[in-house]
């Protein structure tokens, strides 16, 4: 699309060309680039966090009609300063080249071989809404750890945020090295199609597909965060209380509206009531009221809610028994809040839309089990998840769940939190991802590894026979090397 005919809000293909260009020209004017410069754009993320972290609260719960600054702090603002943080203290370990050991009889006479992390260039980082702040500069540090540039597509359901950060970045950074550009679907596509060094994209599946197929015209190398169903695995002998009220936290946090979030439960036949009830007991005692309760999040906008309403309506037509846990019995018709209460759901089956969709909001399904082979079965049955759960004390049930499960990461008894610790990876497997990010893993996911072979000034080749015309020591070397 040519800037002329980009609809209003929207920045056009060319537009952004031209901003990824005069990136990637800075970058190859400074390479190679030097840990000091790496970590003052890494600490100047940090410090813009920092500087207007109530100002950021502010927008987030604008944007969502509702959202608890404590929570905005939690979940977006302290990841990103943590991950500065675990960047000035891990940063130049990661630099040093990696020896590796050279292969005979190519490693003869002083020769040597390592690798070399050197940066991509310029990375395009896709950034969701319901973590807008953490899932954009995450990234962000990321890539600039591994010495690359940076532009960011804010997503247009924080339109408020999203300016916000806008006009942050431009005081904080040059547009060469760090850039943040807003717009709709027409402009996320065009992102898409723009030959970037790197491209991150965090979001649903369905958009993924769009978004790789047109990396793909340019074989940009992508990193994708999904999302998907986790399942949330109640063991046979969990400490009920302890579980649920777990549970519970993850499930309501952001009112459910994170990749990770326990997706729907499977539980021991003879404890389903028990674990209900436990969710009530645990929502109730953390949030005695929701409509007014600062530290309970809204619903993103009237039509997320819709669709969530629409998988419970879905379920219960189709035989599903709901418990709607309101521990204030409040009206929430009588409201223009999106603020949803939440639904446990129990009698569910794979027919039912809730079973089938990543739900993304407040609706809890509940499934039974008699052994953990069943559970294993229904979990490998499906797409991979992003996210597994598993409470339990048995270390052989707790082996067993990990060894026979596929899942881009696991929490064991509790939910979420393994996203928080950034020395692990983040990331997921099949449908709900590829690639990885955060620590290490991170700083390699944004870096080229370069191979570097150093041969001395002998003629090895000659020494071991490669160089023609071949003879008994080319015999000799290959006789040798052809045996285990």
């Amino acid at each position: 699309m040519e800037a002329l005919e980009a609809a209003a809000g929207e920045v056009s293909k060319d537009e952004i060309m031209k901003l990824f260009q005069a990136q990637r020209d800075a970058f190859h004017a400074e390479l190679p680039v030097s840990y000091d410069a790496r970590m003052d754009r890494i600490n100047r993320t940090a410090q813009m966090i920092i500087d207007h972290q109530d100002a950021l609260c502010e927008a987030v719960s604008n944007d969502f009609g509702h959202r608890s600054g404590v929570q905005t702090v939690m979940t977006d603002l302290m990841s990103v300063v943590g991950h500065a943080k675990d960047h000035k203290k891990n940063l130049k370990k990661w630099m040093r080249p990696e020896k590796r050991k050279m292969d005979f009889p190519l490693n003869l006479l002083g020769a040597s071989g390592q690798v070399e992390y050197q940066p991509k260039g310029v990375v395009g980082v896709i950034a969701p809404w319901n973590f807008p702040i953490n899932l954009a500069f995450d990234p962000a540090i990321g890539a600039f750890g591994a010495g690359n540039r940076v532009i960011i597509k804010f997503s247009e359901f924080c339109p408020e945020t999203g300016e916000l950060v806008k006009k942050l970045v431009a005081e904080y950074f040059a547009p060469e090295e760090m850039t943040v550009i807003t717009g709709g679907p027409e402009t996320g596509q065009s992102f898409s199609e723009i030959p970037w060094d790197h491209l991150i994209f965090t979001g649903g599946g369905g958009i993924a597909k769009h978004v790789m197929a047109a990396a793909a015209q340019n074989l940009t190398p992508v990193t994708l965060e999904l999302g998907g169903k986790s399942p949330t695995i109640v063991g046979p002998d969990a400490d009920v209380q302890k579980t649920t009220q777990r549970i519970a936290m993850g499930k309501m946090m952001n009112a459910g509206q994170i990749c990770l979030a326990p997706d729907y439960l499977l539980v021991p036949h003879d404890k389903e009531e028990a674990v209900v009830s436990g969710i009530v007991a645990s929502v109730t005692e953390q949030y005695p009221t929701l409509i007014a309760n600062d530290d309970y999040t809204s619903v993103i906008n009237a039509r997320h809610k819709d669709r969530l309403q629409g998988l419970i309506d879905d379920a219960l037509a189709k035989g599903a028994k709901q418990t709607i846990i309101n521990p204030g019995d409040e009206d929430f018709s009588n409201t223009n809040s999106n603020k949803m209460p939440l639904t446990v759901l129990q009698d569910v089956n794979d027919d039912m839309r809730v079973m089938q969709e990543e739900i993304f909001g407040p609706i809890l399904p509940v499934k039974t089990y008699r052994n953990l082979e069943e559970v294993i079965d229904y979990v490998n049955n499906h797409d991979r998840p992003l996210g597994l759960y598993y409470f339990g004390e048995t270390e052989s049930d707790k082996r067993k769940i990990l060894d026979k499960t596929i899942s881009g990461g696991v929490t064991v008894n509790d939910v979420i939190f393994h996203i928080a610790q950034h020395d692990l990876p983040f990331g997921g497997v099949g449908p709900s991802g590829m690639g990885a990010y955060t620590g290490p893993d991170g700083f390699k996911e944004f870096s080229h590894a370069k191979a570097v072979y150093r041969q001395p000034k002998i003629n090895i080749a000659k020494i071991a026979g490669f160089l023609p015309p071949y003879g008994a020591t080319t015999d000799k070397t290959m006789k040798q090397q052809m045996r285990l």
